[in-house]
């Protein structure tokens, strides 16, 4: 195992395999390990607890966008 793979381990997705879902699982991986990023860097004092709010904030509002573009939990017909 080298370094990239621990610290960011693959995992098959296993949801119905449609390609919006796959986009949207890769984006809520990527905002996942940012919060990561985030809170680590709050704990150790190099952001302050406002600045990783609103850093967690505009990536929440991201990822929120991304899910309306994609149609996420929407009743539209294929």
């Amino acid at each position: 195992m080298n370094h990239s793979e621990f610290l960011l381990p693959k995992t098959p997705y296993r949801g119905e395999v449609k390609p919006e879902n796959l986009v949207f699982n890769a984006n809520l991986q990527e905002f996942s390990q940012k919060v990561s990023y985030i809170c680590s860097l709050e704990t150790n004092g190099k952001l302050s607890p406002e600045e990783a709010y609103l850093k967690i904030k505009y990536l929440w509002e991201e990822l929120k966008q991304s899910k309306k573009q994609l149609g996420i939990g929407s009743n539209r017909t294929e």
